[in-house]
């Protein structure tokens, strides 16, 4: 079973995200910001982080360049899972390794289908 670990300080979105994630088949992991996400990176295999970008403690682009350090998971897909819908925003996003950006609120099918395109095997 393919896991995918969801990153977000709202604990509503994280249900909306997990329930359509595990009516699609897939495993999750979730934190609640970016600090809590990187003590869940145990070397466990992760196929897809779904992070928000907004969120105390460590924001999102802080902790995709984090993730991004490390030799596991320097190549694990991410989608960020934001209300930022900047520019700016999104080419940092990119810069620091995003592979989607999905604007809140979004719709779960259009979020699955992302989430199918990226998922590592």
């Amino acid at each position: 079973m393919k896991k995918i670990l969801v990153v977000d300080d709202s604990a509503s979105i994280r249900h909306v995200v997990s329930i359509a994630l595990r009516g699609a088949g897939y495993e999750v992991i979730d934190a609640c910001d970016g600090k809590d996400a990187l003590s869940k990176l145990n070397g466990d295999k992760i196929n897809l982080i779904i992070s928000d970008v907004n969120m105390p403690n460590m924001d999102g682009i802080s902790f995709l360049k984090e993730v991004k350090k490390h030799p596991r998971y320097k190549f694990t897909p991410v989608i960020m899972l934001t209300t930022e819908a900047g520019r700016d925003k999104m080419e940092e996003g990119r810069m620091a390794g995003a592979k989607a950006w999905v604007v809140k609120p979004f719709q779960p099918p259009q979020m699955l289908d992302a989430v199918a395109k990226l998922c590592l095997p």
